[in-house]
């Protein structure tokens, strides 16, 4: 067709050829938990290796930067709080209702200041090393850090994330860990082949050539993002969303949990967020106002209206301390916030679009806000660059407040889907907050339940955000570097299941046509939307199984790759098949309805009953899904477990 050009593939193409790693820790994903878990193992004297789909140096959720960096609790000389008191709020007064990650909670309290400090050593910025906001009521005079949220109690850091990840992509590269960028993980390798087997490596393909890799390991690491695109996904809406690699240690036989928090309809993404952060945490603690100039009234939380902008980030009387206002909060933790605008558009007072007011901020908080939130967060550092660039001035022009239209924390109806914070969880934030998905279920060595395999960052249950990343994988790292070197020589390989891993993943560019891998992906969000949305009944969700089995079969005889970009992108959406069939397994294992994880059956109505106030843990074997229950805070006493598992 006229004007129609032939694309010519940049890269050599090598499918076929394969090449292979003996290492003692093997990293699957390079972003924030990855390069952490590298840095960690290899500063135990252990050979490491990454691989990661894309190029270490930016990848992965926290590789544009951060703005925020939490539980900043021991050792910092300018926090109040003491690190269980902290983590029991969140469990039980912060909307948890116990379904946290109590082990990750306590660990990122633990480590998280000290983990700022070796970030430090390495090149990130972490402190107002030029005194730009001496003196500004967020900044702690003794070490020059800055704090968001409670500036009594100081918990939350304000960081220079942008800084952070060529940091730790430098310190691998000076501890000589192997990396093998543009490599996707297709499988977890297992003594004998079996399945729940101890874990001995890894198999990938590189996106860019196609050519095969095997990995033999002592330990593997896996510091992957959790699983996205499984209801809904558009190219052509935003950038395309992550899979992770959860589904290759569901399909080797790990142990996972709260899958069925994962399985909301309006947990992923229909719509982009533009032009600013979240009022709850980029932008807090900014005046917002509406469309004609009105502004917003700040609010305790028993709803008395704040005076001062100062007031905004302090506990009130007989508050012991406070987070940002955020949906999942329990009252007695509650920050400020704006009023919710339900209520506001009710009396006919005010008109959208609402905005963030930096102009009428003192002068510290606008600059704050934008130079340092906005400008070092991942998700909002494209808007500061492209705003600066177009003549946007924080001291004349405003940010419009596309939060405000979203839905459940400002009293407009439930959260559903296109709203910012399901697009950002991969799971519904009604009551849990920002995270608390399924996962992998770990123990105090954040080991999984199969020898071998550790696990960090978002495929952990329950878990979130960049600084719990960052120590979680600092901490997997420690603690796999010593089961390696324990462990004697790399383990073998089983030859049959890298030979039919080979078959599996090469099938689709032997074929001259066939099904797209969008085609699949979009088959695969119509069954889920039908067959595991909201409500949910046993009847339906036994169909979608059938309807994904079909859909593996049809994608077994017909999916077709025309180049290696494609054919791991088809990889992917097999991937998520599997992860989708796990959900629905997790689904019809709890039978009843549960508000606190937003899950309801029409076949099992009663809410949390006793009996099933209880994770439940599912897991692939040769002989299908089998499930427990497993009691929630498992993890025991927080100081005794810690002091004993985390390798030093």
């Amino acid at each position: 067709m006229y004007g129609e050009k032939t694309l010519v593939w940049p890269y050599p193409v090598l499918y076929g050829q394969a090449k292979e790693i003996d290492t003692d820790v093997l990293v699957v994903g390079g972003g924030i938990a990855g390069c952490w878990a590298a840095i960690a193992a290899a500063q135990k004297g252990v050979k490491v290796a990454i691989l990661e789909k894309a190029a270490t140096v930016r990848s992965g959720a926290g590789g544009a930067g951060c703005d925020h960096w939490g539980s900043v609790i021991n050792g910092n000389p300018g926090c109040k709080l003491e690190p269980e008191e902290f983590v029991n709020a969140q469990l039980h007064g912060g909307g948890l209702n116990e379904w946290g990650n109590g082990i990750m909670s306590y660990i990122q309290a633990m480590e998280s200041y000290e983990t700022l400090l070796e970030l430090e050593q390495m090149g990130g910025k972490i402190r107002d090393t030029g005194d730009e906001f001496k003196g500004a009521p967020f900044r702690d005079e003794q070490t020059r850090m800055l704090f968001a949220y409670d500036y009594e109690n100081k918990w939350c850091a304000r960081v220079w994330g942008t800084t952070f990840k060529p940091a730790l992509y430098k310190e691998c590269k000076r501890l000589g860990v192997q990396i093998f960028d543009r490599f996707m993980a297709t499988s977890l390798l297992t003594e004998d082949g079996k399945c729940g087997a101890r874990v001995v490596g890894a198999t990938g393909m590189n996106v860019r050539t196609g050519e095969f890799i095997t990995c033999r390991a002592k330990a593997t690491i896996l510091a992957t993002a959790r699983p996205s695109r499984i209801w809904s996904f558009s190219t052509d809406k935003h950038g395309l969303n992550i899979t992770g690699g959860s589904p290759i240690a569901w399909k080797a036989g790990a142990e996972f949990t709260l899958l069925e928090k994962t399985s909301k309809v309006g947990g992923e993404p229909l719509s982009a967020t533009h032009g600013s952060g979240s009022d709850r945490n980029t932008s807090y603690p900014c005046t917002m106002v509406d469309d004609d100039g009105n502004e917003i009234p700040w609010v305790d939380r028993s709803g008395n209206i704040l005076e001062t902008v100062e007031e905004r980030s302090l506990p009130v009387a007989g508050q012991r301390f406070h987070v940002s206002n955020r949906a999942h909060t329990a009252f007695d933790i509650l920050g400020p916030s704006p009023k919710p605008v339900g209520e506001l558009l009710k009396t006919g007072n005010y008109t959208l679009p609402f905005w963030s007011d930096l102009p009428g901020m003192p002068d510290e908080e606008r600059r704050v806000i934008w130079g340092v939130m906005v400008g070092e967060e991942s998700k909002t550092k494209i808007v500061y660059e492209l705003y600066k660039q177009n003549g946007f001035d924080p001291e004349k022009h405003q940010l419009q407040g596309y939060q405000y239209l979203n839905a459940a924390p400002y009293g407009l109806g439930p959260v559903g889907a296109g709203s910012y914070l399901s697009t950002i969880t991969g799971g519904n934030v009604r009551n849990l907050g920002p995270g608390i998905t399924g996962g992998l279920v770990i123990d105090w060595n954040l080991r999984t339940s199969m020898e071998g395999l550790y696990a960090a960052g978002d495929c952990l249950f329950a878990s979130y955000g960049h600084a719990q990343a960052a120590t979680a994988g600092r901490y997997a790292g420690r603690n796999a570097a010593n089961y390696a070197k324990k462990a004697g020589s790399v383990p073998s390989v089983h030859e049959r299941q890298i030979e039919e891993e080979k078959s599996r993943i090469y099938a689709p560019v032997a074929r001259k046509s066939g099904i797209d891998w969008k085609e699949l992906n979009n088959g695969l969000n119509k069954v889920m939307q039908v067959y595991c949305g909201d409500p949910k009944s046993g009847k339906l969700m036994n169909l979608g199984l059938k309807f994904l089995d079909d859909l593996k079969e049809e994608a077994s005889q017909n999916l077709y790759a025309n180049n290696p970009h494609k054919l791991g992108r088809t990889i992917e959406v097999l991937e998520l098949i599997t992860y989708a069939e796990a959900i629905v397994h997790a689904s019809l294992a709890r039978k009843c309805s549960n508000r606190y994880l937003d899950f309801y059956r029409t076949d099992y109505a009663e809410l949390d009953p006793p009996e099933w106030h209880k994770y439940i843990v599912l897991k692939k074997s040769d002989d299908g899904v089998t499930s427990r229950k497993m009691e929630l805070e498992f993890w025991g006493d927080f100081e005794s477990n810690y002091a004993a598992n985390n390798a030093r």
